[in-house]
C-alpha cells in the first residue's frame, strides 16, 4: 500500500486508522493528510487519522489538494511539515498517492532540487511527474 520514494518519504492512497500503526512500525514520525474532506463517500476523515497518529506519537498535518491545482500555500504546509519530521520518515497521503508525490515533487523542486533527479524518484515509485515538470521548473528555486 505505501510506496517509497525517497529514504524519508512514503506515499499512499487514502489510508485508515490501522495503517497508521503499520506506518510507525516503519519509521514514520509524521503523517500528512494531502486529501480534502469529504472527497468521497466513506472516507476517513482527516480527524480519525489525526487522532490515531498523535495516539500513537505521531505529529500529523493537513494540506489538501483538490484536483484544482497547486497553491504557494500548499507547498508552504508540505515544506514545513517535512521540516518538521527532520531525520524522521514522512507519510503522506491522498486519495491515490499522486497529489501527495506532486506536492512533494514542487516543494523540492522549489527548495532547488534537480528535477530531473525528483522525476527518477517519483518513477521509482510508480508516479508520473510528467504533468507537472513544467510547474517544477518554474518554481524552482523560487
Amino acid at each position: 500500500m505505501f510506496r517509497q520514494v525517497t529514504e524519508t518519504l512514503y506515499v499512499s492512497p487514502q489510508i485508515g486508522v490501522a495503517e497508521v500503526a503499520y506506518a510507525k512500525a516503519l519509521g514514520v514520525t509524521m503523517v500528512v493528510n494531502n486529501r480534502p474532506e469529504g472527497e468521497e463517500p466513506g472516507q476517513t476523515t482527516g480527524a480519525e487519522i489525526e487522532a490515531a497518529a498523535r495516539a500513537a506519537g505521531l505529529d500529523y498535518a493537513a494540506v489538501p489538494v483538490t484536483h484544482a491545482g497547486f497553491s504557494p500555500w500548499q507547498l508552504d504546509g508540505m515544506a514545513t511539515a517535512l521540516e518538521q519530521a527532520g531525520t524522521g520518515k514522512v507519510l503522506a497521503y491522498c486519495r491515490s498517492g499522486t497529489r501527495s508525490t506532486f506536492l512533494w515533487a514542487l516543494t523540492r523542486a522549489r527548495a532547488g532540487d534537480d528535477a530531473a533527479a525528483l522525476s527518477d524518484q517519483a518513477a521509482a515509485a510508480g508516479y508520473d511527474l510528467s504533468p507537472i515538470r513544467q510547474i517544477m521548473d518554474a518554481v524552482k528555486g523560487g
